[in-house]
């Protein structure tokens, strides 16, 4: 048995918030207790540049891989992550298959006097570092000008306050476990701004020969959100996609069917490409896959640079 199983995640706040989650979850399902487990803030590559893309430093990995790199030199035992901020490519030796029950995956505008996107002024300016959400904005409202936020909520938000941005676009997720939900001004269903795969889900993951952690982390997976996860993800593998990728995807489990949803965009966002599909819950991951095959050959690959 280990003497502490050390817990790595980002030093922000909403990283924290996620980490102790995952720390309750575990001393809530085994008989491990508050001692027994240490949060380790680490800082990665993504929190120390704010002013860029991710595409232009790295990638979506510029989160994880720092994580990662503790977990692979045995300094942590768990890596928590926002599932939306990994690579789809698993990283060899590790193991990502433990997810916590899904937050919620909508997207919510936030603005200063409450204006939903609709009563914004002409060519108002919201903030997003989501090429996703740009375009799916400007489906909406084609004057918009979108400008690169970068930066946690409360960064992101008192940016807004200053005057730099007329809007901000952010997941519903992260609001709720900041307790802030008094700040949206809009809420927008997974059918209007179809989520980034993976959103609202934090997934918790070790090295792939840890066989003592694996069987604590078995045990507060969540199976819904799992499938929901993998599904959603295999859309990401097929596509081959990297952060500058400007796709979503959204599963639900209704009984025992599964009802993807997704969508792709050229690289300068002027074409959609949009695929909703259901099978049996069984053939989930096969269902990712497909769906993924359908927008790639829609798309032509004109959403690869």
């Amino acid at each position: 048995m280990k003497s502490k199983i050390i817990i790595g995640s980002r030093g922000s706040k909403l990283a924290l918030i996620y980490a102790q989650n995952a720390k309750d979850k575990i001393i809530q399902n085994t008989d491990l207790n508050e001692e027994d487990i240490v949060i380790k803030e680490i800082t990665t590559k993504g929190d120390q540049v704010q002013d860029i893309r991710l595409s232009e430093v790295g990638g979506k990995g510029l989160f994880s891989s720092s994580i990662e790199k503790e977990l692979q030199d045995k300094k942590i035992d768990i890596a928590v992550h926002a599932l939306k901020d990994m690579p789809a490519i698993e990283t060899d030796g590790l193991r990502t298959d433990t997810f916590l029950e899904r937050n919620d995956p909508r997207e919510i505008l936030i603005t200063k006097d409450k204006k939903k996107l609709k009563e914004l002024k002409i060519k108002a300016i919201i903030g997003t570092s989501s090429y996703r959400r740009e375009f799916q904005i400007k489906k909406i409202r084609s004057d918009l000008n979108c400008k690169l936020i970068r930066g946690n909520v409360d960064t992101r938000i008192n940016k807004l306050n200053d005057g730099l941005y007329d809007a901000i676009l952010l997941s519903y997720a992260g609001i709720k476990s900041l307790s802030i939900e008094d700040k949206v001004a809009e809420i927008f269903s997974t059918e209007e701004l179809i989520p980034s795969a993976g959103q609202g889900i934090i997934s918790l993951q070790c090295r792939n020969n840890d066989k003592e952690v694996i069987s604590i982390l078995d045990k507060i997976n969540n199976q819904e959100t799992s499938i929901r996860a993998h599904t959603e993800r295999n859309v990401l593998k097929v596509l081959e996609g990297d952060c500058e990728t400007a796709v979503g995807a959204h599963a639900v489990i209704e009984g025992n069917e599964i009802i993807l949803e997704a969508e792709l965009f050229s690289l300068d966002g002027s074409n959609r490409f949009y695929e909703k599909k259901s099978s049996k819950i069984e053939n989930a991951k096969t269902l990712g896959k497909e769906v993924g095959q359908i927008l790639k050959a829609k798309s032509n690959n004109s959403y690869k640079r």
